[in-house]
């Protein structure tokens, strides 16, 4: 049995505040003494950067899609060891998970999965009383637990009052009404939110300022006694160890994964099982770091921005050229979307690693979902044949240099229903612009890691 006090933070939609609130509540529950566990749901990388700023321990993900149900718990006593509270931020709406699955990925699906009450932070700029047909909606509708609504961008005093007695007339409780303020506002791009690995010190002050804001205006004394409510799970924290199984004793290779900004979307668990798989891992930041971690016999890339970056990449001409040749030389590399981008000849016509014969480029255009794949080629990553469930998330494309899509016969990655072959395999490279959860394969790390052995 596990006991952790926990919350869920969810809302009816996107836009709503959850990361304004759900950040807001760890840094608060942080500056109180109290050691807090932030989780986020789906596959979302850029909140957990907020999420970890503000508890000072890694954010980790929760997505029942990539990794699968029965690992959610599991997963979530793992991240909140040592924690006296977690903090689960939702995604999009309350019951939004993946299309045409009903609630599967869903932070509903997520709070009935951790036993965990929901706290709906609702943006009530535009509202009155209203408010209530919305908040018992909510109460009515499934079947988690709705435990209080927390107001967000409330205008006034007089509007506070019509907020609180319309949710009264419902029977829920009101924990916290925020005002309008600009001081915690993160800026967004593209792909959402600027990662906090990007502006390390405005970041902080982002953080800092919600968490006197939330701290002013939220009863965190009712919110610590609606998380205590949670009842203790019956589970057994993930395990790492456990999850790769058994592994040969003698050499650990390095194995460098890239981070820095320009590649600041990962998992946590990902270094956890390479280093269960018998590796030692090392950070690698390609905007400064000249040459790889000595030793190096393998590579991990995953998500990030290099189109933001693309200059200082390829400035540093020594790690292009030291990521090309452990590429020739049959060192296992893996990446994934911004690492895919990192690895052709171009990106944006600024020179890249060149271990792929491909240029990459900006679009309009969003890609975004998750897809079942299975894989085309043997890679160091995984065997063909390989399925996987994994998503996408890019304003990018890549073109081989011989001008077409890459069939199976060429060496693809992935294979999934409605599309082309999809990325680049070889006996030394795994290049994609799918993002994996690597705790619902943990194969994936076995194999990266023998493969460097």
């Amino acid at each position: 049995m596990v006991a952790i006090p926990r919350i869920v933070i969810g809302a009816p939609a996107s836009g709503h505040g959850k990361t304004t609130v759900a950040t807001g509540l760890l840094a608060a529950f942080a500056r109180r003494g109290l050691p807090v566990a932030p989780f986020k749901v789906g596959p979302d990388y850029i909140d957990p950067g907020y999420h970890a700023l503000a508890a000072g321990r890694p954010g980790r993900n929760l997505d029942p899609v990539m990794v699968g149900e029965r690992l959610i718990a599991p997963l979530f006593a793992h991240g909140a060891r040592g924690a006296g509270m977690a903090i689960v931020e939702g995604v999009m709406g309350l019951y939004d998970g993946r299309t045409g699955a009903g609630d599967t990925g869903s932070t509903a699906q997520v709070a009935e999965l951790l036993g965990a009450p929901v706290i709906l932070v609702v943006d009530a700029a535009a509202q009155g009383r209203s408010i209530a047909a919305l908040v018992h909606g909510f109460r009515s509708f499934g079947s988690v637990r709705l435990a209080g609504v927390i107001l967000n961008r409330v205008g006034s005093d007089r509007h506070e009052s019509i907020l609180r007695e319309a949710c009264e007339e419902v029977g829920t409780p009101v924990l916290g009404a925020m005002r309008r303020a600009d001081a915690v506002a993160a800026p967004s791009r593209h792909l959402g939110l600027v990662p906090a690995a990007e502006r390390r010190a405005e970041a902080r002050a982002s953080v800092d300022a919600l968490a006197a804001l939330v701290a002013a205006s939220v009863d965190l004394d009712e919110v610590a006694a609606i998380a205590h409510s949670a009842p203790s799970l019956s589970v057994e924290p993930w395990s790492p160890a456990e999850a790769v199984g058994d592994v040969p004793e003698g050499e650990r290779p390095v194995i460098a994964i890239a981070g820095g900004p320009a590649f600041s979307f990962s998992y946590a668990e990902t270094p956890e099982l390479l280093t269960a798989a018998g590796a030692d891992v090392i950070t690698l930041d390609p905007l400064h770091d000249e040459k790889l971690p000595a030793g190096t016999r393998g590579l991990v890339v995953g998500g990030g921005f290099p189109e933001v970056y693309a200059s200082e990449l390829s400035a540093n001409e020594p790690l292009r050229l030291a990521v090309a040749s452990l590429a020739a030389t049959g060192g296992p590399i893996a990446a994934e979307c911004a690492g895919l981008l990192w690895l052709c000849r171009t990106l944006d016509d600024a020179p890249m690693c060149g271990v792929l014969d491909a240029d990459a480029a900006m679009t309009p255009t969003l890609t975004l979902g998750y897809r079942d794949a299975v894989a085309l080629a043997d890679s160091p990553l995984a065997p063909a044949g390989t399925r996987v469930t994994g998503h996408e998330f890019h304003r990018t494309t890549v073109h081989p240099r011989s001008g077409v899509l890459l069939s199976p016969a060429a060496g693809a990655a992935w294979q999934w229903r409605g599309a082309d072959p999809e990325g680049f395999a070889t006996p030394a490279v795994h290049a994609s612009y799918l993002h994996l959860h690597w705790a619902g394969a943990p194969s994936l790390a076995r194999n990266v890691v023998a493969a460097a052995r």
